[in-house]
């Protein structure tokens, strides 16, 4: 009885990585590709703020230019 109980979530988890991506027309690598496309940008603008922040002549519009750019690629996408 305890199988099914735990089939059942991980059928419902299982099954998100081919319904999430397929909800924005992508497969599951496309949507993998943009995701970590995504995360690294972000990455790299939160990188820069920080670098700002201690010498602030340093990247001082590239956080929000990063920020801006991803913005537009999300709305685009929708």
């Amino acid at each position: 009885m305890t199988d099914h109980i735990d089939t059942q979530p991980r059928s419902s988890f299982w099954r998100g990585f081919i319904d999430h991506p397929a909800s924005v027309d992508e497969t599951y690598f496309q949507h993998m590709r943009f995701a970590a496309g995504f995360a690294l940008t972000l990455f790299g603008a939160g990188l820069a703020a920080l670098i700002h922040a201690i010498i602030p002549p340093l990247f001082e519009t590239t956080a929000s230019r990063l920020i801006k750019k991803l913005h537009a690629r999300m709305e685009a996408r929708h």
